[in-house]
């Protein structure tokens, strides 16, 4: 039964019972780990993973069919379009209008359930974007699977150095398939307000480049940094997917396996005797 935060008698009738269940499951060893937080409650129990308040227990998922992957991804663009303060508020959630400039480069971690079978670690590589850095890219592109390219839409010049920063990247990276790294384009600083740049340009932009997303983003109210990574994730799930080879399964050897084995090995002893 769904429980939503009150102050209400009932609310916290419900919600010290469901304490008392965990409780007494704790006692019989059938809770791995939990962990409460406010009048929610998310645990792990004989390995089903759900929360009280708006998930249902569902079939155990086994060890094995887990999968944990980790994806590197980059983001890049000209310096002060807020490449820093993006990655910051994706993986630490908190936003900070102290600049400070990026030497070489940066990276920070996150990792979260994709889905009930999928965990992933997320590497967001924070590429310095002024040109005196620019020779240190290659290494620092190598092995991405994935890449935010941000602008400003303050400022003109940066909008206009995509193309240079687009090009840099198919230049020096690809995936193992030899196909371009999927890339989606970040406007950024959309709080402020004053665009110098239409939809239209930026549509006609990404058609050119060949990038088929794009998102409206502000770092400082986080609009749409989760979807814009998101969508990154997705499309590297999705490759990741296509490229597994199925992995083939053998039950035991066959008879007729076996008597060609067995024959095999009576003709070598025949010729060496």
């Amino acid at each position: 039964m769904g429980l939503t935060p009150t102050n209400s008698e009932l609310g916290k009738i419900t919600y010290l019972c469901e304490v008392k269940k965990i409780m007494k499951a704790i006692q019989r060893k059938k809770i791995v780990r939990y962990v409460q937080k406010g009048f929610q409650l998310r645990y792990r129990m004989d390995g089903r993973s759900f929360n009280s308040t708006n998930e249902k227990l569902g079939r155990p998922v086994r060890p094995q069919e887990r999968r944990d992957l980790v994806f590197k991804f980059l983001v890049i663009g000209d310096y002060g379009v807020g490449k820093t303060a993006i990655v910051r508020r994706y993986t630490e959630g908190k936003f900070s209008s102290n600049y400070k400039i990026t030497v070489g480069a940066d990276f920070c971690v996150r990792s979260m359930m994709w889905d009930a079978k999928t965990r992933v670690s997320l590497q967001l590589w924070d590429i310095a974007g002024h040109e005196r850095f620019s020779y240190m890219t290659r290494v620092y592109y190598k092995y991405a699977v994935g890449c935010a390219v941000v602008f400003d839409i303050t400022r003109h010049a940066s909008f206009k150095s995509v193309i240079r920063w687009v090009n840099d990247l198919n230049n020096k990276v690809m995936l193992d398939d030899g196909s371009q790294v999927p890339i989606v384009l970040l406007a950024n600083k959309w709080d402020i307000g004053e665009s110098c740049v239409s939809d239209e340009a930026i549509n006609k932009l990404c058609k050119e480049l060949g990038i088929p997303t794009w998102f409206k983003t502000s770092a400082k109210y986080n609009l749409n940094i989760d979807e814009g990574i998101s969508k990154l994730v997705g499309e590297a799930i999705r490759r990741t997917k296509e490229n597994e080879q199925p992995v083939k399964k053998y039950d035991g050897i066959s008879l007729d396996e076996r008597r060609s084995t067995i024959g095999s090995l009576r003709d070598r002893e025949g010729c060496c005797t």
